[in-house]
């Protein structure tokens, strides 16, 4: 009697052993090819550049000897220090000046995101023909970025350009924004605000806007609530998963970002003010074949946008209630 109790459970439990088996199998499966192309496409030339920042390597002066281990010596050029005749100095002056353009070029990301959540709350509202609208706004972020740039060419031209054609109606002397040094960084910041207007930032805000209960608004108008007391209690609280999530993309964009720019619209000048770390790295490697090097750019970018996006998600996570 113990016995014929005992094997349907047995016979059971090996079968929900096998179907767990089964699932697992068949969740390696489908996650096999991402998983692959991680590897393959990422982790592994992420250890390539590590490996190869510690080496120098000029693949066309220096094609025999190929490529030379050096230890730390690119670490060293690139973020030490010497003391001269006037005193400490960067070995790369360069490189902490790109830093500080991209970081200024940054400055720009709070001003993006208010924006945008302002154009995702107007194009929330519920009247005839928003759909059309929404679309309107979203079409220009799937344009070419190359021709995006070319049409910005046109608009800072100094001499043609809608903006100084404008200023000079009212009387102003419009400056010759790309080529000016003190210019061409608000240049491209005033591109980036206006170029991701309408775009997957707004489109973020508008499906987070979308979630939040209409109940919670007519409730904080019969309490007497007022435009900005609606925002502040209820829209904004109920926002702050996505203005998080979207502000820690938009740090490690930042971090990443400017070759695009600098290379097709100001070849990073005038004298460096538009070079970023991203346009440093591919001209010491693909202008001037510094490979170590450019790898060590490589992984102090590598480097900082981890910490910065371990910084942002221990933080931030607590405004959030993450």
């Amino acid at each position: 009697m113990t016995d014929s109790i005992a094997r349907p459970a047995g016979r059971g439990g090996r079968t929900k052993r096998f179907t767990r088996q089964f699932e697992s199998a068949a969740a390696a499966l489908f996650l096999a090819p991402n998983l692959l192309g991680f590897l393959v496409f990422t982790s592994l030339p992420i250890l390539a550049a590590l490996l190869l920042s510690l080496c120098e390597w000029d693949p066309i002066a220096d094609p025999v000897t190929r490529i030379q281990f050096v230890g730390l010596k690119n670490f060293v050029n690139l973020l030490g220090f010497h003391h001269g005749a006037e005193g400490w100095a960067a070995n790369d002056p360069d490189f902490w000046q790109f830093t500080g353009n991209t970081l200024f070029l940054m400055l720009s990301i709070p001003v993006s995101m208010s924006l945008s959540l302002l154009l995702a709350m107007a194009l929330n509202q519920k009247i005839r023909g928003i759909t059309v609208f929404r679309t309107i706004f979203y079409i220009p972020s799937i344009a070419a970025g190359v021709g995006t740039m070319i049409l910005w060419l046109w608009i800072f031209n100094p001499q043609y350009g809608p903006i100084n054609m404008a200023l000079q109606w009212v009387g102003l002397r419009g400056p010759n924004w790309l080529s000016d040094y003190f210019w061409a960084k608000p240049a491209l910041m005033i591109m980036g605000i206006a170029t991701s207007m309408g775009g997957a930032t707004t489109v973020l805000y508008l499906a987070g806007l979308q979630d939040v209960s209409r109940d919670l608004y007519e409730a904080a108008t019969l309490d007497g609530a007022a435009v900005w007391a609606r925002f502040r209690h209820v829209t904004w609280p109920a926002l702050r998963p996505v203005t998080f999530f979207i502000f820690v993309i938009a740090v490690i964009d930042g971090f990443q970002g400017g070759f695009d720019v600098g290379y097709v619209m100001t070849k990073g000048g005038p004298d460096g003010a538009t070079t970023t770390l991203s346009y440093y790295t591919w001209r010491e490697a693909f202008q001037y074949f510094h490979e170590g090097y450019a790898s060590a750019l490589a992984m102090v970018m590598f480097a900082v946008i981890s910490i910065a996006t371990v910084l942002n998600w221990r933080h931030g996570r607590e405004s959030v209630n993450l």
